[in-house]
């Protein structure tokens, strides 16, 4: 079959590689119908290469037909349509049972101290083949896939993979009180359907922040109220104009959608290169460590927040040695919270809004949809931020 392989920094290939088979009990083998490109891959693709070993599938949104299931997995049937979350979870340990599917004990990547396994995530998470391929094998399909109606397009569904819980959890997290503000920082997928789940779910008023212009006009058709970063001088003058529009107080809720590759620190993006250009076996250790962070989105967070409000990352952040303005946090009582999404916790309070209203907005959301043979060049281009690129879909 066709697959999207990593073979370095910046080096993504579509090859020719071993088709799926199953090997437990509790394995599918699906067909891919969709597959999308997430800016966690562009981790892959540019920071969190010392992780990677050439020949990695990427991948981890996908949705399409169950072409075999193993004696394990009762309730799946060939030909059911399903979308794949990111995470491999069993849905019966005690991790799962409790809705933290993200630390299933059945697949905790133990020996990297990590949590559940992740489709096409690096070997911190597994190094599980990915879905940016013609066929992928779903371990745990006992209850990872989410069956969906036949009819719709796969636009319809294919974000029940990973974007809508994401952001349905960064809005959860968020606690924005009914009638309350939000504050989102960074409107690419994850912080644009952040923004409009907020508003479905009764947010007064959204702040979105970026400074790509085809995505704050893409966020202020959504009703959001957009702040270019460009525009201000520093961040302190962008905290204070959205202090001034909640009372000189701040928003109730602030959601960090930018994560690793914020702008805003030359340092970290000097160690974030370093660090990928070195051997693996020196990089891995500095990189998990020191390099791929780079926290300007988060300290613009806690500044913007109000005094007892809540910050909700869904960014994400690897590092460990970056300092946090702890007393800062301490002070302004601020609650934290963050994680990667656990999906299956949230699918079915989601999947009512995927009716023929469309309320997120989920049909027109991919800005480009490409076969896989171009995977190289979405990479390039969604990493460059070119041509209007927010969401992209790839069709095997």
């Amino acid at each position: 079959m066709k697959a999207v392989t990593w073979q370095g920094k910046r080096d993504v290939r579509v090859e020719d590689v071993p088709d799926p088979r199953i090997e437990e009990p509790t394995d599918a083998v699906i067909r891919i119908t969709s597959t999308g490109l997430c800016g966690s891959d562009l981790h892959l693709y540019e920071v969190l290469t010392p992780f990677m070993t050439p020949g990695d599938i990427l991948g981890h949104e996908p949705m399409g037909i169950v072409e075999e299931v193993g004696p394990g997995v009762p309730d799946l049937a060939v030909g059911d349509r399903v979308v794949v979350p990111f995470q491999i979870a069993c849905g019966n340990c005690w991790m799962c049972l409790t809705g933290l599917p993200t630390q299933c004990e059945t697949t905790q990547v133990t020996g990297e101290g990590m949590g559940a396994a992740l489709f096409g995530y690096t070997r911190l998470y597994g190094a599980v083949p990915g879905a940016q391929a013609e066929y992928l094998r779903v371990p745990q399909a006992q209850f990872g896939p989410i069956k969906v109606p036949e009819g719709p397009p796969d636009d319809r569904f294919v974000y029940l993979s990973d974007v809508l819980p994401t952001a349905w959890q960064a809005v959860e997290y968020a606690a924005v009180p009914p009638g309350g503000t939000l504050a989102v920082l960074g409107l690419g997928p994850i912080g644009d359907m952040a923004c409009r789940i907020a508003m479905a779910r009764g947010a007064e008023r959204v702040f979105g922040v970026d400074l790509v212009p085809e995505r704050l006009a893409r966020a202020q058709r959504r009703g959001v109220e957009t702040y270019d970063l460009r525009a201000f001088d520093d961040e302190k003058t962008l905290v204070q104009a959205i202090r001034d529009e909640t009372g000189g107080r701040g928003p109730d809720a602030v959601i960090d959608a930018v994560g690793t590759e914020a702008h805003g620190s030359a340092a970290a993006k000097l160690a974030q290169s370093a660090t990928a250009l070195m051997p693996r076996k020196l990089s891995a250790p500095l990189a998990e460590r020191f390099s791929v962070d780079r926290l300007a989105a988060l300290h613009t967070a806690i500044d913007l927040v109000r005094r007892g409000g809540t910050i909700s990352l869904s960014g994400v952040y690897g590092g460990m040695a970056d300092p946090m303005p702890m007393l800062t946090l301490f002070d302004k009582q601020i609650q934290l919270r963050m994680g990667q999404a656990n999906v299956r916790r949230w699918t079915d309070l989601i999947l009512p809004y995927l009716t023929d209203e469309d309320t997120l907005g989920v049909d027109d959301f991919a800005t480009h949809r490409l076969p896989l043979a171009e995977a190289p060049h979405a990479y390039e281009m969604f990493q460059r931020k070119q041509d209007g690129a927010v969401k992209v879909l790839m069709q095997p």
